[in-house]
């Protein structure tokens, strides 16, 4: 569906309309904070969990409880710190739209190689392989020695899932308020593109989410091809991560896909006030 280029720290994507998508790609430098932000929640969360155990426990050591404890508490206790150490990252990519709390601060954000949002399987393969990519714990040797060699700066969990970390850089499209405070030269929404066939349930978005993409649809053509694609990209992104709708990828484009979904929901909600 897309070709992938990396030409030094920018990613290149070409849309399914033939619209190359640049984007930035995250520095070795941002990803380590972000990194270090989780993984210092993470051990908050640890802590904070092993310090309520010990008082409700009512014990004065935590040997002392953990040798005293039932069995089916210590079970519940070893579980819980393993969910939060390994599925911390995969937890909040996947509910997140691909960023973490290190990421969403430093405005980063994981993507699959076609520009499309990740979902829960990708989010899971990559954190999986974080373990492999931070040996010799905590140095993340192995991640950094493949993000150097990596054309796409992606460490091993990233070269498995197909995915990329990238930086946002809202200055490459306009701003909503920008296009939506334009006049309207077109008011009559039509299809310009084929349409994009998928399931999903469209009851999950909101009024005011349909909103956003039926402005959009109706004032892009005010827009150069470039900024309306990276629009429509944006206008996409978030409605992809709530809906996870499936869909042909070789007949996939986001204008089909955003009037498609129009379309349905006017169709299904026409005699709803």
């Amino acid at each position: 569906m897309s070709a992938t280029l990396a030409t030094e720290d920018i990613l290149i994507i070409e849309t399914p309309e033939r619209v190359p998508l640049h984007f930035a790609l995250a520095s070795i430098g941002n990803r380590f904070i972000a990194c270090a932000i989780d993984h210092t929640l993470q051990l908050l969360v640890v802590f904070v969990m092993v310090i309520a155990f010990t008082t409700l426990a009512n014990y004065s050591s935590l040997g002392e409880q953990f040798s005293n404890a039932p069995n089916w508490v210590k079970a519940v206790l070893i579980v819980t710190v393993f969910l939060v150490a390994s599925g911390y990252f995969a937890f909040f990519e996947w509910i997140w739209n691909g960023q973490t709390p290190g990421k969403r601060w430093l405005k980063l954000r994981v993507i699959r190689e076609d520009g499309r949002p990740v979902t829960f399987w990708e989010a899971a393969v990559r954190n999986l392989l974080r373990t492999f990519d931070i040996m010799p714990a905590p140095f993340y040797s192995i991640g950094l020695i493949s993000v150097f060699v990596s054309s796409s700066d992606q460490r091993v969990g990233d070269m498995v899932a197909g995915t990329v970390v990238v930086r946002e850089r809202e200055a490459e499209a306009p701003a909503f308020a920008q296009v939506f405070a334009s006049p309207v030269s077109d008011p009559a929404l039509r299809r310009s593109f084929k349409a994009v066939d998928f399931v999903a349930d469209i009851n999950l978005l909101t009024e005011s989410e349909i909103e956003v993409v039926e402005t959009f649809l109706r004032r892009r053509w005010d827009l150069a091809d470039l900024p309306r694609q990276w629009m429509a990209w944006r206008v996409t992104l978030p409605i992809m991560y709530k809906l996870r709708p499936t869909y042909d990828p070789a007949t996939f484009t986001y204008e089909g896909f955003l009037e498609e979904l129009l379309h349905r929901y006017r169709a299904q909600h026409r005699f709803v006030d």
